[in-house]
């Protein structure tokens, strides 16, 4: 959706409160695509802080179905989004202004800015849970039903040449 910010950016202490709803129905990260699995609509607070300057406040709430990144399991992640940027009118310097390319003229892109919010708060790892086990990288079993068995020593490659000497049954 499109919501034209004319009047805000131009109006010196102006404020509009707008709720929008979210059209997106998945969110691609670069290497991966999540389905959202439930929504709500942003609520924006948009207001002039000065000539040709607006802020543009806002929250929302999202699901995404995705899968642990340790155990491969099924996984619902949550995100709740506050957020607070600064745009300006085309041509209107500032150095707090957020130019990620979701504002055309004084038109916000909202799905586009949306798109923007969510890449920023994406987490780095999506877990089960925190204490997630994952998988075994001998045998693939889920270490969080229980132990399976596997020898999953791994030497300290360091240490090569001290374990050298042992299988060989040298003298040291």
């Amino acid at each position: 959706m499109i919501v034209d910010l004319s009047d805000v950016l131009v109006s010196e202490g102006m404020q509009k409160a707008l709720e929008v709803p979210l059209e997106m129905t998945g969110f691609e990260n670069g290497t991966e695509r999540f389905n959202v699995t439930s929504k709500l609509p942003i609520s924006f607070v948009f207001s002039n802080v000065g000539k040709g300057k607006a802020e543009i406040l806002g929250r929302t709430r999202l699901s995404f179905g995705a899968v642990c990144d340790r155990c491969l399991r099924e996984v619902l992640l949550d995100m709740e989004l506050e957020f607070r940027r600064k745009v300006v009118l085309p041509g209107t310097e500032d150095e707090e202004a957020d130019d990620l390319g979701f504002m055309k003229e004084c038109r916000l892109d909202t799905e586009a800015f949306m798109h923007n919010e969510i890449l920023v708060n994406w987490p780095a790892k999506i877990l089960c849970r925190e204490d997630c086990k994952g998988l075994c990288p001998k045998c693939g079993q889920d270490l969080n039903l229980g132990s399976c068995g596997c020898d999953r020593f791994v030497p300290d490659p360091r240490m090569a040449v001290i374990q050298d000497i042992f299988n060989g049954n040298k003298e040291v």
